[in-house]
């Protein structure tokens, strides 16, 4: 039987099972009374199949993709009142589940387009009976200043952008009215995604002008709280930390009109209550569901009051980052020396109840395959991680940080304990900072959290698109670790454009065995998005930003 330290007393994993099920039974019971008796008036989820209630653990910081620090829980309202030149085709897993298929491009707002016999340039033609919220015509001047306001305005959109070549307001040019350029330094396998991804949303040039002003010339301000879209859906209400409320556009006409007329998206901070309001039938979707949920719900086998569909989420990691600018992070013992005191297997079992891909004790001459992810060869050994410790210079070990994302609090917060726990016993004392999730991104960008467990997903499952974002000198918001090596760029920029696929495997092993060997970031696992939903709810498509897409959902 297994043992775990709990509030100063060792304690058997059943008696803390019992424990947590007892509590939490008690907070939801005691809390959520309150708010089933607000869902249960205007929303009546499960009496009105126009009305969707969707239940989320933190909501969106802005309904901007293209702000400062918007957070990735922004994503479902730029997905869905925003439309962009294209997307990306839908493909059924073999389990029935509909996902994106990133290797189909399908237009959106763009009737059709075609790309120059040298792939350097795409023309997009544009649908003449597309507009905007406000009844205003969408047309080729208003896909250029969203295209040049997103390389002009700095920070995470114009990475984003300038993942696929896309930095410069002088590449987009508009040809007439309805038709549309984009012209390229030079070919670009990832371009054509690039546009189907969230960030180059279309906005309404004329509207958002009307809001500018000489020192915020993009109208940045008042769009993070306002709607400039023509996207399937539209803005009737947002109130931060409570509600995002979103209805239908009835003349939306880049694709099949939806079922759903109106969205509540309703945030819940506590596990235990959005439980009660799903097996209450309170609320159609739970969106963020803790993996204890999820283990139960998919081992009673469509037993359950609601159901649970769960799907690895492609190019992505939940992972240790050390920021390497740092001492003692500077040193790659060090951050060996942390790898191998991670408790990988206690975090797998106890913290995620298993629901994700383990990402450690992989083969030692990793890497084998030209794949990303893959398990990194680090296991849980604590006197080779107490020796790297002192070759590295730090026999007593020292004092840091682990900072966390209280938006993904029912994960990262038991992990990090868990490797509180674990470095003590190699002399690493550590306090765990709580970051609010609508901060947490702009913590990240300060690059001086020294020690953070976080996660990313690449929205292009592309191995080079993630260490492009992910490990590379530009030292993009991702590169939450800060960590520059020329040799990492040079492969990281050949595999890029690499047109030879020997090649192109090649240098991805290369960048693979360099992030295995220099280790800023120590993989935990590859996330399974699990998302729950009442049994009459279909549609529910996996996307690469893990929001819903509320076009595709119905309720019968």
């Amino acid at each position: 039987m297994a043992w775990r330290l709990q509030y100063g007393l060792y304690r058997s994993e059943p008696e803390i099972a019992m424990q947590r099920r007892a509590f939490l039974f008690a907070t939801s019971m005691l809390t959520a009374a309150g708010l089933l008796a607000g869902l249960a008036g205007p929303a009546q989820a499960q009496g009105r199949k126009d009305t969707l209630v969707v239940l989320v653990e933190n909501g969106p910081n802005s309904m901007d993709i293209h702000g400062v620090g918007t957070s990735f829980r922004s994503y479902v309202a730029a997905w869905n009142m925003y439309d962009r030149l294209v997307s990306f085709g839908i493909k059924t897993l073999p389990d029935g589940t509909q996902m994106y298929d990133y290797s189909k491009i399908v237009p959106e707002l763009a009737e059709s387009y075609s790309a120059a016999p040298d792939g350097k340039s795409f023309t997009f033609k544009l649908r003449r009976d597309a507009k905007f919220h406000d009844g205003a015509p969408v047309t080729a001047h208003d896909v250029k200043w969203s295209y040049d306001r997103a390389v002009s305005v700095g920070g995470f959109p114009t990475f984003q952008m300038a993942a696929g070549s896309l930095t410069k307001p002088e590449q987009f040019v508009v040809v007439d009215d309805y038709t549309f350029r984009v012209d390229l330094p030079k070919r670009d396998k990832l371009a054509l995604p690039d546009m189907a991804v969230v960030v180059p949303a279309i906005y309404n040039s004329k509207l958002a002008k009307q809001h500018a002003t000489e020192k915020d010339p993009w109208a940045m301000e008042w769009m993070k709280t306002n709607d400039a879209g023509g996207g399937a859906y539209k803005l009737e209400k947002w109130a931060p930390g409570q509600e995002t409320v979103l209805t239908r556009f009835e003349d939306w006409k880049s694709g099949a009109k939806p079922q759903i007329q109106r969205v509540i998206l309703r945030e819940v901070p506590q596990a235990g209550n959005r439980r009660a309001l799903m097996e209450r039938g309170d609320a159609d979707i739970s969106v963020d569901m803790p993996q204890k949920d999820s283990a139960e719900l998919v081992a009673a086998g469509g037993a359950g009051k609601y159901r649970v569909v769960g799907v690895p989420i492609e190019n992505s990691l939940k992972y240790i980052g050390m920021v390497t600018t740092m001492k003692p992070f500077d040193n790659p013992k060090v951050r060996q020396a942390i790898a191998y005191a991670t408790p990988f297997e206690q975090i797998y079992k106890t913290a995620i109840y298993g629901r994700g891909i383990p990402m450690s004790g992989g083969p030692a001459d990793a890497p084998k395959e030209a794949v990303w992810p893959q398990p990194f060869p680090y296991t849980t050994d604590l006197v080779k991680a107490k020796q790297l410790l002192t070759e590295a210079g730090y026999p007593d070990g020292f004092e840091t940080t682990i900072s966390i994302d209280l938006g993904d609090a029912t994960a990262s917060e038991p992990e990090a304990v868990l490797l509180q726990q674990s470095l003590a016993q190699i002399g690493i004392k550590t306090t765990i900072e709580k970051i609010p999730g609508a901060n947490f991104r702009n913590a990240m960008l300060q690059k001086n959290r020294p020690l953070h467990i976080a996660s990313f997903g690449g929205w292009l499952n592309f191995p080079d698109y993630f260490f492009f974002w992910g490990y590379h000198g530009q030292n993009a918001v991702f590169n939450t670790m800060s960590y520059k090596n020329p040799a990492m760029d040079a492969l990281i920029d050949a595999a890029r454009y690499e047109e030879d696929p020997a090649k192109y495997a090649e240098q991805i092993k290369g960048f693979v065995k360099l992030a295995i060997d220099e280790v800023p970031r120590v993989p935990l696992y590859q996330q399974i998005l699990d998302v729950g939903m009442q049994k009459n709810i279909k549609g529910y498509t996996y996307w690469f930003h893990r929001q819903l897409d509320f076009r595709q959902i119905e309720k019968q």
